[in-house]
């Protein structure tokens, strides 16, 4: 998201400095001023929002000098310069270098605002441009890391990519092994907070006793035990993402602990009365229903609300079995590097038997089953299934993945036989020949 596009002034005479700023002001266009190019080099980083206005002749850099140090940092930035009447020579050169554009002194509110005006607004659409491109990079590489086809992952792809980039703290709801930390992780990756911690937490793997002083810290000798001072979870996350897994496990009191830093931005940790202000942003994963539970008195609604300001739903995977095949691949090429052995051929009684099954563990059974296929062992322990050997009906497990794929479809388009056809690339006729074959 773009921040609001401002001018940095870089003039060394007060009283043009001051005029310029409440040129700008009067119509509602928010500056800056500093007195040299050393200043404005310190200003303007590589992701500045907005433009420079610099007069030519400045103490040390000039600024034709500051031009090139500000265009090698970022091409797109539009760069004004002042001139003076005997520097119009020098101004034109300038163009040829970059300049967006030159005003000579002495020079009307007007045109200073017109020129600014213009600029302002090239700045804004190539940052949109910059904007979109990385959005369409992101997606990409989101396709790499969450793989699959089918609708509801094309629906989790689009929704991560709008919201990773923002504050709000997600909510990720899903079964056991449905990559609910990939999920996590991608969040963070393609947020503004990549440099800083990702740090991740299982609420269910900590006894209660620990748990207080894993995610806040604590003082030395605050406890016994406690020899030097630990420095909690949250406050190592300062920055960057706390991804809590398991939230439901989270005791209640510490619920409250939480909520309570969540609300005030800071922390105390245990045996200190020292405010610590945090900033990270809360990503939280469940396989429970949360609102159930607080409805029970299991967990606090008020902290139910305050994560799951957007919510991420993990399809488990036998309701997207489409992505079964494509899913199956991509681990049995790991695998093959992994083992440093060829991958074997998935063949079709492989296949029959990975769609038929019901996937309890979701993609981390996947995930093994595949392991074990490029180690040539039985893909599932108990049917004697192993590369290139027998399984259950082809035929089976094929009319089982058309049925869930057609249903599937139906659903999403509420049941409009065009519409459902049209997605699945199938003529209508077939469609409704099949919908009559399986009862849908």
């Amino acid at each position: 998201m773009n921040e609001a596009l401002s001018v940095l002034i870089v003039e060394d005479d007060p009283h043009v400095l001051l005029g310029c700023q409440q040129a700008l002001a009067l119509e509602d266009i928010p500056s800056e001023g500093v007195a040299s190019a050393e200043e404005a080099l310190q200003r303007v980083g590589a992701d500045f929002p907005g433009i420079v206005v610099s007069d030519i002749r400045l103490p040390g850099l000039d600024g034709l000098q500051l031009l090139i140090q500000l265009k090698q940092r970022d091409p797109s930035l539009p760069v004004v310069l002042i001139t003076g009447h005997g520097d119009i020579g020098m101004a034109v050169g300038a163009m040829r270098d970059g300049a967006y554009d030159f005003i000579e002194k002495p020079f009307s509110p007007e045109r200073l605002v017109e020129v600014v005006r213009r600029a302002l607004a090239q700045r804004g659409l190539a940052r949109e441009v910059s904007d979109l491109r990385r959005q369409l990079a992101g997606r990409q590489a989101l396709e790499q890391r969450l793989i699959g086809r089918s609708p509801a992952m094309q629906r989790l792809r689009e929704l991560l990519a709008n919201v990773a980039d923002t504050a709000a703290n997600v909510l990720i709801e899903g079964e056991t092994g449905t990559g609910k930390e990939l999920v996590a992780r991608c969040l963070h990756d393609f947020s503004r907070r990549q440099a800083k911690p990702f740090v991740a937490l299982n609420c269910g793997g900590l006894p209660e006793n620990l748990f207080d002083s894993e995610i806040f810290g604590h003082e030395a000798h605050s406890f016994t035990g406690a020899g030097k001072r630990r420095i909690g979870k949250i406050e190592h996350a300062d920055g960057g993402s706390l991804f809590l897994d398991e939230v439901e496990s989270m005791p209640l009191n510490l619920q409250i602990k939480l909520l309570r830093v969540l609300q005030e931005h800071s922390l105390e940790r245990l045996g200190s009365n020292q405010s610590i202000a945090v900033d990270c942003r809360v990503i939280a994963a469940t396989k429970a229903d949360l609102d159930q539970l607080g409805r029970a008195g299991q967990f606090r609604s008020d902290l139910y609300y305050r994560l799951n300001v957007v919510t991420l739903e993990l399809p488990p995977l036998r309701e997207r079995r489409e992505d079964i095949g494509l899913l199956f691949e991509h681990f049995l090429q790991l695998a093959a590097l992994r083992f440093d052995r060829p991958a074997p051929e998935l063949d079709r009684h492989t296949l029959a038997a990975l769609l038929a099954h019901d996937w309890p563990g979701n993609v981390r059974e996947l995930r093994n089953v595949a392991e074990r296929f490029a180690l040539g062992l039985p893909a599932f322990k108990h049917s004697g299934l192993a590369a290139g050997g027998s399984g259950p009906g082809f035929a089976e497990a094929v009319e089982a993945f058309e049925r869930n794929l057609l249903g599937d479809a139906l659903a999403r388009h509420a049941g409009n036989l065009s519409q459902a056809s049209q997605a699945l690339g199938m003529a209508k006729t077939t469609l409704f020949d099949k919908v009559k074959k399986y009862g849908l």
